[in-house]
């Protein structure tokens, strides 16, 4: 049952336009380190997100806690009132987005390491294929276990790494919701739906029918896809007029 403090949050914060447009109200903040994770880079200052985020992270860290896997790297979420990063992402505006490291932690981070720590990444990039043993039953079941929430609406991740699942565990339901995307060699990226009481949040379009793994996925690996040109990227979309208040 919810908290009164929790639920009271809950009430007040909204997510406002869309994830690529848009702002965050009253979002609470990531408590840095917690059972199961730690937030890496955090000089960004962008450890912020709906409740429903923030409650989603440290649900999931728990859990794989519980299944044996090493502290969680959690990255980028939003910035304290969402909006439009100076730098990176073009989505993460309206707290309901967050990376997730596929490296995990044995340790705590050391202080030297904390803002820019080692990416570990999954993919040789000129040949596009995996780096040997490194994506293994730790990878899949924090997958798994990140995707099959309802709150889910999809996950941002390699083709590559999509194929890996797909010859995995393709029977299963939540492996639709993992769609490939450029980039993504080292972390993943997780998009919550809107929530409720957020009337102004713009949603996400619903996922095409099927697991994703067949001709679609055939035609992201024939192109062999790379990052695109980002010099547009820090433009500062347009914005609705609730996030252009002071």
């Amino acid at each position: 049952m919810l908290t009164n403090l929790l639920l009271a949050t809950l009430l007040n914060a909204e997510a406002i336009g869309g994830y690529a447009a848009g702002c965050l109200q009253n979002g609470v903040a990531l408590p840095l380190t917690g059972p199961g994770y730690q937030v890496i880079r955090t000089k960004r200052l962008r450890y912020y997100g709906h409740p429903t985020l923030i409650s989603y992270l440290q649900t999931l860290a728990n859990q794989t806690r519980m299944a044996g896997l090493p502290d969680l790297y959690i990255a980028d979420l939003a910035m304290a009132r969402g909006g439009p990063f100076t730098t990176g992402h073009r989505s993460h505006q309206t707290g309901l987005d967050a990376d997730i490291w596929f490296r995990m932690a044995n340790r705590p981070i050391g202080k030297g390491e904390q803002d820019s720590p080692a990416e570990w990444p999954l993919i040789n990039e000129r040949r596009y294929q995996v780096h040997p043993g490194r994506f293994g039953p730790q990878q899949l079941t924090l997958l798994r276990l990140a995707a099959s929430k309802p709150e889910v609406a999809r996950i941002f991740i390699n083709p590559v790494l999509k194929a890996q699942v797909c010859k995995q565990a393709s029977t299963e339901p939540w492996v639709a919701k993992l769609r490939p995307w450029v980039g993504h060699f080292s972390h993943f990226h997780v998009r919550l739906h809107c929530p409720i009481g957020s009337p102004q949040c713009e949603p996400q379009a619903e996922i095409p029918a099927g697991n994703g793994c067949g001709e679609e996925l055939d035609a992201w690996l024939k192109d062999k896809p790379q990052l695109p040109n980002v010099s547009g990227i820090n433009k500062v979309p347009t914005l609705p007029a609730r996030c252009q208040q002071p």
